[in-house]
């Protein structure tokens, strides 16, 4: 059937394929951008982590501050999530013999010093004696536990910071520092994937922190920081009690939040909402695995919503679409045409506009499929990513096309100025001083909410890392035990304990 439908294409290509969005993105201009915006980005986090941050005073050593904003709104504390998406941007900038190899390391160092820290401190949401305090979402800079009402507990916290720490954790691996990897590292990361085996199944706030529920986003975080967890554990000599039980559970419930057809229902229960979000695009861009499968079941990564999955394909689609005619910035930009991207359609926070950070996960989860696609040197379209594929190229057909057919070449330069396209939004609305803040105005595209957020930066570092190829190592999805086949609510009692991070200076001997 497959030959078939390559030899309708192939006639169908030579005679000048039908494209949706015919007129590409100025590519010098956005390569300019780039190369403009980069160190800017990369100050801005900087400038936000304590204790030597330009706008994060008062921030203890390697605390990463959300925003130096400290009114409407008033962002200037340190999440847990946040900082946790911050560090592997500023971890993908070590290099052996970089110039600023020393300044990265010793933030890296602060922050592992730092959330051994963090981990004792009692807040609203528990101690670390039971773990429950590991859930929290926030503290104030210096470290103090935040008092008010707030959305808690949050659980994409422990995983995300876990994965994180193991980041780091394998560099220093990567380089014959097993002893620091073991002293330093997994005592934190330790309690976190406790928590994790612990209260996975328990209900959370979403990572908007508005919803309390199942949300999409903390599954899928959960279950990447268990799998590679397990391979941690083992690489510095030690054990993750409910690493293995417990992964092959957390991804069987991913597969719920599939609403059979078409997209990713990202909180159950909606709570009035019509179920797509952007945290399901972010959920992919954070669980992409360079070496992972683009399937949606079976073995290799299978049913982990890897970035070129049908279903994440697809989803892309209909969470993008739902913003097309809702912001006027998005006026003349149909279907096929990047958009800017909000939260959810739903959202009145702030005035309900499109982020730079979920702009930007429209586009990196769209490198990160042609990185994918590439490495396996294929492009499957199947009956539930045709929709997506046919807003790009309106006349292909469901079929396999093997890199070095003309098929791929137009799939893959269809999609390449699709993922641009979002980053070119961006550009639109970035001010000339090239500050990031959380969103801008859906009318005017002026920049609004707080300012210099830091995951703004981190998101626009790691999209274009992945624009320029550069990707993170795997985390082990394609070998990651698959889900079975009745899921079970299942957990492991965690055992917690006072992480403590000793000397960074490890003698050659204790390797």
């Amino acid at each position: 059937m497959w030959s078939k439908h390559l030899i309708l294409l192939k006639v169908i290509l030579n005679t000048a394929l039908a494209t949706a969005n015919p007129e590409p993105v100025d590519a010098t201009t956005l390569a300019e951008f780039i190369e403009k915006e980069t160190p800017i980005a990369w100050k801005g986090i900087l400038n936000n982590i304590g204790a030597e941050g330009a706008l994060a005073h008062g921030a203890y050593p390697g605390i990463v501050v959300a925003s130096p904003s400290k009114s409407d709104p008033d962002y200037f504390y340190t999440w847990t999530r946040d900082a946790g998406l911050t560090i592997p941007a500023i971890t993908a900038h070590l290099t052996d013999d970089g110039d600023d190899t020393s300044t990265i390391e010793r933030v890296l160092q602060q922050f592992v010093t730092s959330q051994a820290t963090q981990q004792t401190v009692s807040n609203p949401s528990g101690a670390l004696a039971d773990g429950t305090g590991l859930g929290e979402p926030k503290f104030h800079v210096n470290i103090t536990e935040f008092t008010e009402a707030w959305g808690r507990p949050q659980r994409d916290g422990p995983p995300l910071r876990a994965s994180a720490l193991i980041a780091y954790g394998n560099r220093l691996l990567a380089h014959g520092k097993t002893a620091l990897a073991r002293s330093n590292i997994w005592p934190i990361v330790r309690n976190d994937l406790a928590y994790v085996a612990q209260y996975w199944n328990e209900t959370t706030f979403d990572l908007w922190e508005e919803v309390r529920g199942s949300s999409f986003f903390t599954t899928a975080v959960q279950h990447k920081a268990l799998v590679e967890g397990q391979a941690f554990a083992a690489a510095v000599g030690e054990t993750c009690a409910g690493c293995a039980v417990i992964a092959p559970q957390i991804l069987c419930h991913l597969q719920q939040y599939w609403d059979g057809t078409a997209a990713v229902i990202s909180n159950i229960p909606t709570s009035g909402r019509s179920g797509l979000d952007a945290n399901s695009i972010l959920a992919a861009v954070h669980t992409f695995d360079p070496e992972a499968s683009c399937n949606d079941d079976g073995d290799g990564g299978g049913g982990t919503f890897q970035p070129c999955s049908p279903r994440a394909l697809s989803n892309h689609k209909h969470v993008v679409d739902s913003f097309r005619s809702l912001y006027k910035v998005n006026e003349g930009r149909g279907a096929g045409t990047a958009a800017a991207v909000g939260r959810y359609a739903e959202d009145i926070y702030q005035g309900g506009h499109p982020w730079y950070l979920t702009t930007l996960a429209a586009a990196e989860q769209l490198y990160d499929a042609l990185y994918q696609w590439d490495r396996q040197g294929v492009i499957d379209v199947t009956a539930v990513s045709a929709p997506f594929f046919a807003d790009l190229l309106r006349d292909l057909v469901p079929g396999s096309y093997p890199r070095g057919s003309d098929e791929y070449a137009a799939i893959r330069d269809a999609v390449r100025r699709y993922a641009d396209g979002f980053v070119s939004v961006v550009q639109e609305y970035t001010p000339a001083d090239g500050g990031l803040a959380e969103q801008f105005d859906r009318n005017t595209g002026k920049p609004v909410s707080a300012v210099d957020l830091t995951w703004s930066f981190a998101a626009f570092l790691t999209a274009t890392a992945r624009r320029s190829g550069a990707v993170p190592a795997s985390w082990g999805a394609s070998a990651a035990a698959p889900a079975p086949a009745t899921c079970s609510a299942t957990s492991v009692p965690g055992q917690y304990a006072t992480p403590v991070v000793g000397s960074w200076r490890v003698h050659d001997e204790l390797r």
